[in-house]
């Protein structure tokens, strides 16, 4: 229910408040929390001081505000993805041994591909995919194989509401795109996130043979070897899809 002004609950305020933290930062001001959440500085003050009773947030030095231990606790025990992170672990490091390249894995989240895993390593080239980061599904080589792997309706309805915010690719192109990439069995980009490196991702796919995770590798466009490295990913993205299959039965 409702009790604000402005007509937020008090759900939507404390979720505008874990919400407020931007990748990268791992505390902020009580000021800059309140500036950022959109919320008056005594009505921050009064949810920071209770979340961190609960241990959600905590306050530090100086008054900065942080997420909590607690916070991280529930995510970690109860998420979704933990299965899929614990399936695909053993695969993605056998991938970047073979490789020596960086290894993600992604799901799709409304229009986004979320990376809920990234195996990085000394020398590789440069992977702007962060755990918890986001991409566009039409930048990201996770992202079209995530998407040209989900039902009519689902990518119907993405590409009804697409636009580039940047006008650089039209949805005509981004069709095409998936269509590619549910032919062959995987997406490609090179190029469009930093302009010397070439995104391979593969889909996991479940029993209806729709994509549950995409498994990706970034690799400089001079060693660009799809000969290689496409069965390499495809191979472990059917062991990961196995894996799961195994842990739905036992549970």
């Amino acid at each position: 229910m409702a009790n604000s002004l402005s007509g937020d609950s008090v759900v939507d305020r404390v979720v505008r408040v874990i919400s407020a933290f931007p990748e990268g930062v791992s505390s902020l001001q009580l000021s800059d929390l309140a500036h950022r959440a959109g919320l008056p500085l005594t009505t921050t003050h009064r949810l920071v001081r209770q979340l961190a009773a609960h241990g959600l947030l905590e306050t530090v030095d100086g008054g900065a505000v942080r997420p909590g231990l607690r916070l991280w606790e529930l995510v970690n025990r109860n998420s979704p993805t933990l299965a899929l992170r614990q399936a695909a672990m053993p695969f993605m490091e056998d991938i970047q041994q073979v490789l020596n390249q960086n290894v993600n894995l992604a799901v799709l989240d409304g229009w986004e591909a979320l990376f809920v895993e990234r195996l990085s390593r000394r020398g590789s080239v440069a992977n702007r995919a962060r755990v918890a980061g986001r991409m566009p599904v039409h930048v990201s080589s996770a992202g079209l194989a995530l998407m040209a792997h989900q039902d009519k309706a689902v990518q119907a309805a993405y590409l009804g509401q697409f636009s580039d915010p940047d006008a650089r690719v039209t949805g005509e192109a981004v069709r095409a795109l998936l269509s590619e990439a549910a032919h062959q069995g995987f997406a490609q980009l090179a190029g469009v996130v930093d302009p010397d490196t070439w995104g391979i991702a593969v889909p996991v796919l479940d029993g209806r043979q729709r994509a549950v995770a995409a498994l990706g590798v970034v690799v400089p466009l001079r060693e660009m070897r799809l000969q290689a490295l496409v069965p390499a990913l495809q191979t472990a993205a059917r062991g990961i899809a196995r894996r799961l299959g195994d842990a739905a039965i036992r549970d």
